[in-house]
């Protein structure tokens, strides 16, 4: 049945019931029937959770890393990889466990005690014990326990919450009190039509239960090892087949292909990237933006589009009076009037917007010549003082325009103008003077909810950097549109309804208007579908579910708490500046990861085919397995610092695209393949013995992994900008490091001193040639 729509008497003849209420038996059979009035959570055991960031598919790439290690009987291998398997997954079970906030904090909303109707009298119950049928009654100040159908008396409640609406919405009889919402005025006995997750408030925790993110890391890190482990395993086959007919043992060369095939296999790259996500959130965290979700930084680089909430996000969820209309006297005295129809002290939004205007235009108001005040009431629709003026007892009055109008008399221009007004977002009210039976309209006050002071310089901002806004609202589309014009939202106004039925596009509309809070979630789904990376800001139970949905979901500083639990990105300060920061700071952080991602296919590409093919040439190899894992110790965890680094964020939405990274990477690689087999020839020309050669090439693929880092961390020439403090020094540590182990033969062979500079100048020239060629590479790949 809809509820809103149905006749009291079709309600109460569906549900079963009467105005008297339900009996205590007939509450318990309703209770097993329809179950308590609460939000059931969908609970997960801790330990559940925890084990479940093993079960994936890159935690699986590690586990069976990890496995082989351990059968080649590579023990401190194996400590390193489960460490970082599990690194990984304390940092993602820490950080990412929100849902079931949200969820709480819906249930605790609900958790408060009611007036019920039952067996002939009231009594206060716990809201749980609801159920359809009962009849309670609600007053100032109460929480709205389900949902409940008006039967008896008439109120105003704020629902801002949960609708977004940021003006109390009066309620009369035959209307429909959401579960959630505040009473501000009047009392009202009602009918509990729906209970629990039945209830307006309860679908919203359903969706957030139900929304889901996409991992887009672990897409990018699957597609990398697909690339990597197709080339290694052609290499190694190629290689076990080449041993065979050269004769070469395959206990040798088995050892080596296994270890050749796990450096393949980017061990640190999930650990790199939450390191430099945690990084990332540190730092945003001192700009006031709290980050609640990892993953949310990255997919903050990538957002290309940006979905609005209209109240308390662009607009303040504040009233405002606007260029007062004066019918009679002057402007001076028409506020004045309105002041002494107010009340100082109340929570009134109207009241509150009247005063603060006189404030602001310097209208001093003298409450002492007030004799009498009568504040609204909803069913009056206004709001009147008794004055002294010159001896004599006036009248002021304010409130809906077709009441004062009936009391002062109204043309039909003056109702036109009321009408237009209306149509472009205002709230009017008319302000009447003079004696008990001959009033006068001094004039009108239109209201509305402002747009924030920097709405327009960030939709501005955020056009300059590539993402496009779109703005969400429940108002109709006159009204939104007007709204949108201000703040510069580009993109024609759309009613939901008509991108539901396919007769606008959700990317071609500017402006989303009509909107419920299942739709916003609608919204973010259809973006996503359509490739878009998808933000959307909010503050009430209602955008939690998109909120959850979205990649980057952005909770505002007043935000519910239900808002900021569903949340990835919450806001600290007023306003909404702070989103500009986010995506900043996600493309920085997207610059380094980048960085860490090219270096190390770079080098595992470098690594493989230089491996294989100089055992082709050479017909032994050039380094030992151990080096090969020392290597990657030595290159993967020291340039874990590149989540440091100093880099410039881009003017366009990043997107991690695969086959780029590996063409670039490959043709970049082949240049180290070169100089590999240069630096064997070198050590060969120095009369180094196989362990001293193998010592020799094991520096130069380290000193070339450490150069690498600095030339591919700038898109322009290496030199154009200065690495950070902690990257250099760990680079400087890693040559000192290797340099030292190399000289004094430790787990190495020994080489003389002046061998490791040779393999320093190599590495470096060779850097500074590739330099040039990296240029070309990387404008014709878009990197």
């Amino acid at each position: 049945m809809e509820f809103e729509k149905a006749t009291i008497d079709d309600v109460i003849s569906y549900l079963s019931t009467s105005r008297s209420g339900l009996s205590s038996d007939e509450v318990k059979r309703r209770l097993e029937k329809y179950g308590y009035n609460e939000v059931k959570e969908k609970k997960v055991s801790p330990v559940r959770k925890f084990l479940d960031k093993f079960n994936a598919p890159v935690p699986w790439m590690l586990e069976v890393t990890s496995l082989v290690t351990f059968f080649l009987k590579k023990y401190d291998d194996m400590a390193i990889i489960l460490f970082l398997l599990v690194f990984n997954a304390i940092v993602s079970f820490v950080q990412e466990s929100r849902a079931e906030n949200a969820v709480e904090l819906l249930r605790k909303k609900l958790s408060v005690q009611t007036s019920v109707l039952r067996d002939g009298r009231w009594t206060n119950v716990q809201a749980r014990e609801l159920v359809p049928g009962d009849v309670i009654h609600v007053r100032l100040g109460d929480i709205v326990p389900a949902d409940v159908k008006v039967i008896e008396g008439e109120v105003e409640v704020d629902q801002s919450a949960l609708t977004g609406e940021s003006l109390a919405v009066e309620k009369k009889e035959g209307a429909i009190l959401y579960s959630g919402s505040i009473i501000k005025r009047g009392e009202a006995e009602g009918l509990v039509v729906t209970t629990g997750a039945k209830t307006y408030f309860g679908k919203t925790t359903e969706l957030v239960q139900n929304a889901k993110v996409k991992s887009h890391i672990e897409s990018l890190i699957l597609g990398i090892v697909k690339y990597l482990i197709t080339i290694d395993v052609t290499l190694v086959l190629l290689m076990v087949i080449y041993s065979f007919f050269t004769k070469v043992p395959l206990s040798n060369v088995i050892p080596f292909a296994l270890v050749v095939l796990i450096a393949s296999i980017p061990v640190a790259l999930p650990a790199t990237f939450t390191i430099a996500m945690a990084i990332g959130a540190l730092e945003m965290s001192k700009k006031g933006v709290l980050v609640t979700r990892l993953n949310a930084i990255e997919d903050a680089s990538s957002m290309d589009v940006l979905c609005m909430d209209k109240t308390g996000t662009i607009t303040e969820n504040k009233l405002y009076v606007v260029d007062p209309i004066v019918m009679q006297g002057n402007e001076e005295e028409l506020i004045r009037s309105a002041v002494l129809a107010s009340e100082e002290a109340g929570e009134d939004p109207i009241d509150k917007a009247v005063i603060n205007y006189a404030k602001e235009k310097g209208v001093k108001v003298d409450f002492s010549v007030r004799k009498s005040f009568t504040p609204f009431d909803p069913s009056t629709k206004r709001s009147e003082g008794i004055i002294v003026e010159n001896g004599s007892e006036i009248k002021v009055v304010k409130g809906a325009p077709q009441v004062v109008g009936s009391l002062c008399g109204m043309s039909d221009e003056i109702k036109d103008t009321i009408d237009k007004l209306a149509m472009r977002g205002f709230r009017v009210i008319a302000v009447g003077k003079g004696k008990e039976d001959n009033l006068s309209l001094l004039g009108l006050l239109p209201l509305y909810d402002r747009p924030r002071k920097d709405s327009a310089t960030l939709i501005s901002e955020l056009k300059d950097l590539g993402v496009s806004v779109k703005m969400i609202t429940g108002d109709n589309k006159a009204i939104a549109g007007e709204i949108a014009k201000e703040v510069r939202i580009e993109g024609s106004p759309c009613s939901i309804s008509d991108v539901k039925e396919g007769k606008e596009k959700v990317d071609e509309c500017g402006v989303l208007a009509e909107v419920f809070p299942e739709d916003k979630f609608f919204v973010v789904k259809s973006l996503q579908k359509e490739g878009h990376v998808t933000g959307m800001t909010g503050d009430g139970v209602n955008d939690a579910p998109a909120l959850k949905q979205a990649e980057v979901g952005i909770a505002v500083s007043n935000a519910t708490d239900v808002a900021k639990a569903a949340a990835s990105v919450v806001l600290t300060h007023e306003g909404i500046v702070d989103i500009v920061d986010a995506v900043k700071s996600g493309r920085r952080i997207y610059q380094r990861m980048l960085t860490y991602t090219l270096n190390k296919i770079m080098k595992t590409i470098q690594v493989v085919i230089f491996l294989t093919t100089s055992f082709f040439v050479f017909r032994f190899f050039v380094t030992t397995p151990f080096d090969i894992i020392l290597l990657l110790f030595a290159n993967d965890f020291v340039t874990m610092s590149i989540a440091t680094d100093n880099v410039r964020y881009s003017k366009s939405p990043e997107k991690w695209n695969v086959k780029p990274l590996v063409m670039s990477s490959a043709i970049l690689s082949t240049m180290l393949v070169l100089e590999g087999f240069t630096g064997v020839l070198i050590s060969m020309k120095l009369g180094f013995s196989q362990g001293e050669i193998q010592t020799f090439v094991f520096d130069l693929l380290v000193f070339s992994g450490l150069f690498t880092v600095l030339m591919v961390r700038e898109r322009k020439r290496f030199w154009h900008s200065a690495p950070s403090k902690w990257l250099l020094l760990s680079i400087i540590g890693d040559i000192l490091v290797i340099s030292l182990i190399s000289i004094l033969g430790i787990l190495v062979s020994p080489i003389p001193p002046v061998s490791i500079v040779y393999v320093i100048l190599l590495t470096f020239g060779w850097m500074v040639v590739m330099d040039f060629v990296k240029n070309l590479v990387f404008r014709k790949y878009g990197l």
